[in-house]
């Protein structure tokens, strides 16, 4: 009898097994809810760390090329520095080219870029450190030369030498040796010589004067080279006229920019022995009275004058 009504009462049995496949379903669900969670932090981690390690690639890769910016302006300083110093800037040239070029490309931020960036940035900050070195030694090359320069104990080959290294100094040492080079007039003599070869010194009569005789000798100068020398002289007046007469071996000659007559001039090998000049110098008529003034010339500097009086 209790059998039977159980059996006809289906609410009173079947309640346990409907309780055990919700609890099931729900574990399930837990479980791929967990997993889910689990897998969205797993990967929300990865992304942050990629993130995070691109962020630090692309940071490595703009300081990197930040140091190649600030390389290319050291090399700059480097360029103008070494050429006033009159050094070699073809290796500096080169490397402001390739740094140029490097910063113009487009990059991508990875680890073999970088690499390769940093070993460039190595390579220019030893040729920077070189060029230091090599600066210093230039600048004691010019200091030196400078000092024997003041002194005048250098020989013209040297300063020939240093000038081909030390542009900078170019102008002033080829200035300084030419001035050092230039010839002298010494113990200058003006004589007259009659029709009968008697000599006098001034003053003179203008009847005495049927020749004028100049001598002179080249003062010793151990600075100019040994060369052939045109030395010209000039003999003016008191009005500033220039004695000339083409027929009688006078001319012209460029001097301060501007053509001015010679009376006499002669060719001469510069040997630096003091070597004695003299002219001989007929006018064809007499003198006029007053004092008048030698100039002795070459190249374009004047190496000397002296005076003498037609009574």
């Amino acid at each position: 009898m209790a059998e039977n009504e159980t059996t006809q009462n289906p609410s009173l049995s079947p309640a346990p097994k409907a309780n055990n496949k919700s609890a099931i379903i729900i574990g399930l669900l837990l479980v791929i809810i967990l997993i889910q969670g689990v897998k969205w932090y797993l990967d929300s981690k990865e992304i942050k760390e990629q993130g995070e390690k691109i962020a630090s690639t692309e940071q490595e890769l703009a300081s990197t090329m930040q140091r190649l910016t600030e390389i290319k302006d050291e090399l700059d300083q480097k360029i103008a520095e070494v050429q006033k110093l009159g050094g070699n800037v073809a290796d500096l040239e080169k490397a402001k080219a390739e740094i140029e070029t490097e910063l113009k490309r487009t990059k991508r931020a990875n680890g073999k870029v970088i690499k390769d960036l940093k070993d460039k940035v190595e390579g220019y900050e030893q040729l920077l450190k070189n060029k230091d070195e090599e600066i210093e030694k230039l600048k004691s090359v010019n200091k030196e030369l400078l000092t024997e320069n003041k002194s005048l104990k250098t020989q013209k080959n040297q300063l020939g030498d240093s000038i081909n290294r030390l542009s900078v100094t170019k102008d002033e040492l080829a200035t300084k040796v030419a001035i050092a080079s230039q010839l002298k007039a010494e113990n200058i003599k003006i004589l007259a010589v009659n029709d009968r070869g008697k000599e006098r010194e001034s003053p003179f009569k203008n009847r005495q004067v049927g020749k004028l005789k100049i001598e002179f000798n080249i003062a010793e100068n151990n600075v100019a080279p040994v060369e052939g020398k045109k030395i010209l002289v000039r003999i003016i007046d008191e009005n500033g006229q220039v004695i000339f007469d083409v027929a009688r071996g006078s001319g012209t000659f460029m001097f301060n920019g501007k053509e001015e007559f010679y009376t006499a001039s002669q060719e001469v090998l510069f040997d630096n022995t003091k070597q004695k000049l003299t002219y001989l110098y007929e006018k064809g008529s007499e003198y006029a009275s007053g004092t008048y003034t030698l100039e002795v010339y070459t190249d374009d500097y004047k190496m000397g004058s002296g005076q003498f009086v037609v009574k």
